[in-house]
């Protein structure tokens, strides 16, 4: 039986895979996608294992984002969004003229090098950022998003150097993973990528999204703020990584 472009045991496979990976996602505010595509090309190419989590992650955000909608801190988006939008524009454009392997390591390194010196003056001491440190951030952010489907990392880092409540940091990232989604998804449409089989085994998937981010939601409410923190850093010590050693 196909659902989508999945056989029936693939498709379990993948059903396991988004629902740990949108766990994560309503536990801490991110990290779905990285999860989620890492593991999705054991058994799919990347042109259809991208397009397909960009599905469920896109809809996972409004699910969240419309969830923790009232929790946004507004006053940290005036240098933040419009700079990420310049970001996916200027990281589309990077995409067709650059080799994007160079670009990758060099984001890889600066998030370990963020994640060990974090880690040593302990998340809650981190110095405060000041809010235009979202433009440069921003714009880092959007640029990743439009070549590897994910430009967390460093908007992260800046959400995390604002000193936000939980509730706050997860709220305010949704609204950037909602517009990073919309604008990638013209992207995607355009370069074909995003297509009747990718958008349907989207679809299938819903349900593991759904469920992911139920449990995960349930988690966020348990964890101190402590845990959180480091909780964050691990998740983007892994982004780092997968950056550093790509599949």
């Amino acid at each position: 039986m196909q659902l989508g472009v999945f056989s029936s045991p693939d498709f379990v496979i993948a059903f396991v895979i988004v629902f740990f990976a949108f766990v994560v996602r309503g536990s801490l505010g991110f990290g779905s996608g990285l999860i989620s595509v890492s593991l999705l090309l054991f058994i799919l190419p990347i042109t259809m294992a991208v397009p397909i989590v960009y599905v469920v992650d896109t809809l996972g955000s409004l699910a969240l984002g419309t969830y923790d909608f009232k929790q946004i801190k507004w006053q940290e988006l005036p240098w933040l969004w419009p700079a990420t939008i310049i970001g996916l524009a200027a990281g589309a454009w990077i995409l067709r003229v650059l080799p994007a392997q160079h670009v990758t390591a060099l984001l890889g390194l600066f998030i370990l090098a963020y994640v060990a010196y974090a880690w040593m003056v302990n998340p809650a001491s981190l110095p405060r950022a000041h809010r235009s440190w979202g433009a440069p951030l921003g714009v880092l952010g959007g640029a990743m998003g439009s070549l590897y489907g994910g430009g967390g990392p460093a908007i992260v880092a800046y959400l995390q150097m604002r000193h936000l409540d939980k509730r706050g940091f997860r709220a305010t990232f949704q609204l950037i993973a909602v517009t990073d989604g919309l604008v990638r998804g013209f992207f995607y449409a355009g370069l074909g990528l995003l297509n009747g089989p990718t958008l349907s085994s989207g679809l299938w998937l819903i349900p593991a999204m759904a469920s992911g981010l139920w449990i995960g939601n349930r988690i966020h409410f348990r964890l101190d703020v402590r845990r959180f923190q480091y909780a964050i850093l691990a998740v983007l010590a892994l982004t780092a990584l997968k950056l550093l050693l790509p599949v």
